[in-house]
């Protein structure tokens, strides 16, 4: 445990002292992105009118790979080829575009490495319950957890930084609750993902010079995916990425009921999450960005909030984040409602 604890209070400043760096190689990476200009067309479905290049979220991992080489990232190391696998391979779909059995058998590829690296849900550090045994239900949890989340994070990149904004919210707060735990995989890379993000959102928000495309998104969520599991392995952080991600977990999960309701498609490409209905319904693309900020700066407050000791606080500061989500979503219908908007998914 002295190591641990020891290697988390080092891991800070040396993490801090590379972050300004790391954000202007992935600032570089995006801008010779934007020069070789590899363009995502207009598409009936889709937020842009103009073609705007894309791919920009190899700066992202540019400087994530960088970041491990320098700082070591403890804890994190054994998964880094997982990481590059999930990044090659959403990178190719990005230029030659794939079908989505490729990409799921990567993400399953990536998932298998990292359970082998160590990453697995075998327990569970949970809130006011304490340790809880999986077992080898751990197995299929840990790649349900790692599948969920990097689509998740893949599906909400449709509107100009709103999937990067949240991701950088989510890596500070990850390295914030990870200080606070004395958890070093949270620490490094929580820092290592903000710093990359911080060099591609302001290419991105609030106007788009670039688009993150597959290899940012899907990377981010694998990572994002990668220090949930790890978080809820202790009672102190077990629902920390949950609650960060809320905003993004809520709105895949209300779109995919809604749709299966509905008797839609749902494996087909759309435009009916409730973030891309609000833009649709007149909100400002700009405001809806940071309205999903909101939800994860929330959550975040919600997660360093809880205390095991306390179940009832602590499940008040869940329901909170939840009925914050219900309001979004009310929101959202009433102002579809207003102008007219028939049908949600094109």
């Amino acid at each position: 445990m002295l190591p641990a604890i020891a290697a988390a209070i080092m891991a800070l400043p040396r993490a801090l002292v590379l972050l300004p760096g790391l954000a202007l190689i992935s600032a570089l990476v995006v801008q010779g992105m934007i020069f070789i200009g590899v363009q995502d067309q207009p598409a009936p479905r889709k937020a842009h009118a103009t073609p705007t290049p894309k791919a920009g979220g190899l700066g992202i991992v540019a400087a994530f790979a960088l970041g491990v080489g320098l700082h070591g990232a403890p804890g994190l190391r054994g998964a880094v080829p997982a990481l590059l696998l999930i990044a090659a391979v959403s990178l190719l779909d990005d230029l030659l575009t794939f079908g989505a059995l490729p990409k799921l058998l990567a993400q399953l590829g990536a998932g298998v490495w990292a359970l082998a690296a160590g990453f697995g849900l075998h327990r569970l550090g949970l809130p006011w319950l304490g340790p809880w045994a999986l077992g080898w239900l751990g197995v299929p949890l840990t790649l349900g957890v790692l599948l969920v989340v990097t689509n998740a994070m893949n599906f909400i990149d449709g509107l100009n930084g709103l999937a990067a904004g949240v991701a950088l919210i989510a890596g500070l707060m990850l390295a914030w609750a990870g200080g606070l735990a004395h958890e070093a995989v949270l620490v490094g890379g929580g820092l290592l993902l903000a710093a990359g993000v911080l060099g591609f959102l302001p290419f991105n928000f609030p106007r788009a010079r670039i688009f993150m495309g597959d290899v940012g998104s899907q990377f981010c969520g694998f990572l994002l995916g990668l220090l949930g599991v790890a978080a809820a392995r202790a009672p102190g952080t077990a629902l920390l990425v949950p609650l960060l991600l809320s905003g993004v977990l809520f709105d895949v999960g209300f779109t995919f009921i809604r749709r299966l309701l509905a008797g839609e498609a749902v494996a087909r490409a759309h435009n009916g999450h409730l973030y891309q209905v609000a833009a649709r319904a007149g909100v400002p693309a700009w405001a809806v960005a940071l309205v999903q900020w909101g939800f994860a700066g929330l959550g975040g407050a919600c997660a360093l909030a809880l205390r095991p000791a306390s179940p009832l606080g602590g499940a008040g500061l869940v329901l909170l984040v939840l009925v914050v989500q219900l309001a979004w979503a009310g929101f959202v219908v009433r102002r579809a409602r207003a102008v007219g908007l028939g049908r949600w998914s094109v």
